[in-house]
């Protein structure tokens, strides 16, 4: 897992490339959202999961980790690009009624706003 963190206006954008398991993603993906949340005191991050083919349970339970710690801080954490494989697992699990899901980051800059409620639009 390679991880690329970029700010595009008023968001971090997480740019994640490789598979999200245990022991090799999810330990990676929690340290950035902790360095982001707690040192950097990021607040608007949004999680570019283009390159992301494929999450387990491990993984899945970091992204609701990652979700949960933000939120905490009074922040927001959305998703983008998100793959029809792990959009399929998101709805299964029913967690696209609870992330912010973006088709694109054009979209997720338009609409991602403090406050404005999540809603799912893969």
């Amino acid at each position: 897992m390679k991880i690329v963190v970029r700010e595009v206006r008023d968001l971090t954008v997480v740019d994640l490339n490789g598979k999200i398991l245990i022991g090799e993603g999810d330990d990676l993906l929690r340290d950035t959202m902790l360095r982001l949340v707690e040192e950097e005191g990021k607040r608007r991050i949004l999680l570019n999961m283009a390159e992301v083919p494929y999450v387990d349970a491990a993984g899945l339970c970091e992204m609701v980790r990652s979700y949960t710690t933000v939120s905490k801080k009074g922040g927001r954490l959305g998703f983008v690009s998100v793959t029809k494989k792990i959009s399929d697992l998101l709805a299964i699990t029913k967690l696209l009624t609870v992330f912010p899901v973006f088709a694109t980051e054009e979209e997720a800059l338009a609409k991602f706003r403090e406050g404005e409620p999540a809603k799912a639009s893969v």
